[in-house]
C-alpha cells in the first residue's frame, strides 16, 4: 500500500462481494445467483445498476426451476440496493428501482436474468414536457422542477443568475442537465436529495498510488481544445447598451502547476474562443457563461482512466491525488464518473475517469 494511501481493510484477507437489498431485504437467491454486478454514477446524474444474474437453482425436492420467475420478489418496480466495500464495514452506493429485465438460455448457456435499475433521477428522464420559467435563479428552477418530481432539492454554490430557461420537448432530465452545464454546474441524487452544486463543491480527496490500490492508469495532456480566454458579446434590451464579457478561468479545479491555457499560450499563442451560438440577456449571464465556457475546457486539458482495488469511497465528485506516475503527472484531479464492478473473475474493483487543468511539470 502506498504511504499517503487510506487502507481498504485492516485485514489482510477480507471477502468484498456485494450486498444487494430487494424491497429493504437481501435475498439469498440474488446473493448465490449473483456472477457480475455493475454500477455506474458521474457528476451528470442518473446513476445506473446492472446485475446479472443465474436464473436456474436447486430446489429441496431434488428438481430444479427458474430462480426469479413471476411472482418473485425481484420485479419490475422493485426497490434495490447494493451496499459495496469490505464485509461488516459495507455503504450503499446504488439505490433505484427496477426499470429492465432481460433474459436469456440457450443449449450451451444456462438460463440468465439481466436487472437493469436507475436511482431517483429516473422520474426525471420519463417526464417529457415543453415549459418556460420565467426570470428564476438556476436553485429556484431546480427546487421548482424537484417539487413537481417529487425530490428534495439541496442546491449548493450556485452562480447569481436570473433568466428565463425554456424547455422545448425535453426531458426534465434533459434540460436541467442543458441548463446546469452552461453555467458549469452538476446534479445528483445524494442520499435521499437531489443534489444542485457548483463545480467548486466537491467531495472527499482519496490518495492513490500506483502498483498499490491503482492498478491501472492511462493519461491524455492534450491542448487541442484548450484556449487563452472565452469571449461572449450581446445587448441588453432593458439598458440599451451592448456588452463584451471575456472569462480566463475562475475555477480550475484541484491540482497545481500549470495550466492548458498557459502552454497553449507558451508554445502555439494566443487562441480565443468567441461563444456566438449562445443568447443573453445581460451582462452578467454573459459572464457567467464565458467563465463556465472556459473553466469546462481548462479542466479537461487532462483525463485520467484508471482501476483501482475496489472501493466504496470512490464516488462521482470525489478527488483523487495519483502517486507513482512521475513528476509530469503525480497531482490532483476530478472523479468525473465511477463504475463499481464485480465479478466471480476480478473481484470487486472500481473504474473511474477523472478530469485536471494542471501538468505539474512538462
Amino acid at each position: 500500500m502506498g504511504a499517503n494511501e487510506f487502507p481498504i481493510s485492516s485485514q489482510a484477507i477480507y471477502s468484498a462481494r456485494p450486498t444487494i437489498e430487494i424491497d429493504g431485504q437481501p435475498l439469498e437467491r440474488v446473493a448465490l445467483g449473483l456472477s457480475a454486478l455493475t454500477v455506474t454514477e458521474s457528476v451528470d446524474g442518473l446513476a445506473a445498476l446492472e446485475l446479472r444474474l443465474s436464473n436456474w437453482v436447486s430446489t429441496l425436492q431434488g428438481d430444479a426451476e427458474f430462480a426469479f420467475d413471476a411472482g418473485s420478489a425481484l420485479a419490475l418496480g422493485s426497490a434495490v440496493r447494493v451496499l459495496a466495500g469490505v464485509a461488516g464495514e459495507q455503504e450503499v452506493i446504488f439505490a433505484g428501482r427496477v426499470s429492465c429485465l432481460e433474459a436469456g438460455a440457450g443449449e450451451r448457456l444456462p438460463p440468465l436474468l439481466v436487472v437493469r435499475a436507475e436511482d431517483r433521477l429516473m422520474a426525471a428522464r420519463l417526464a417529457r414536457r415543453s415549459h418556460v420559467y420565467t426570470d428564476l435563479s438556476l436553485g429556484d428552477l431546480a427546487q421548482q422542477i424537484g417539487q413537481n418530481l417529487g425530490l428534495t432539492v439541496e442546491a449548493r454554490e450556485l452562480p447569481n443568475v436570473n433568466a428565463t430557461f425554456a424547455q422545448v420537448n425535453e426531458s426534465d432530465l434533459a434540460f436541467l442537465r442543458r441548463v446546469l452545464a452552461r453555467y458549469d454546474c452538476s446534479l445528483r441524487i445524494v442520499g435521499e436529495s437531489l443534489r444542485v452544486a457548483s463545480r467548486v463543491d466537491r467531495g472527499e480527496m482519496i490518495e492513490l498510488a500506483l502498483y498499490s490500490q491503482l492498478r491501472q492508469v492511462h493519461i491524455v495532456a492534450d491542448l487541442a481544445h484548450q484556449a487563452t480566454r472565452v469571449t461572449v458579446s450581446g445587448w441588453d434590451a432593458m439598458q440599451g447598451a451592448a456588452f463584451n464579457e471575456e472569462a480566463t478561468g475562475t475555477q480550475l479545479g484541484a491540482g497545481q502547476g500549470r495550466s492548458g491555457a498557459e502552454l497553449l499560450q507558451q508554445h502555439f499563442g494566443e487562441r480565443s474562443e468567441h461563444l456566438a451560438a449562445f443568447a443573453c440577456r445581460d451582462a452578467n449571464e454573459a459572464r457567467a457563461l464565458a467563465q463556465a465556457a472556459f473553466d469546462q475546457r481548462a479542466r479537461r486539458f487532462l483525463t485520467i482512466r484508471g482501476t483501482v482495488e475496489g472501493s466504496n469511497r470512490l464516488r462521482a465528485g470525489s478527488l483523487v491525488t495519483l502517486s507513482g506516475l512521475g513528476a509530469r503527472f503525480d497531482n490532483s484531479y476530478e472523479v468525473a464518473e465511477v463504475k463499481h464492478r464485480f465479478d466471480l473473475a476480478e473481484g470487486y474493483q472500481t473504474e473511474f475517469i477523472a478530469h485536471g487543468a494542471y501538468l505539474a511539470a512538462n
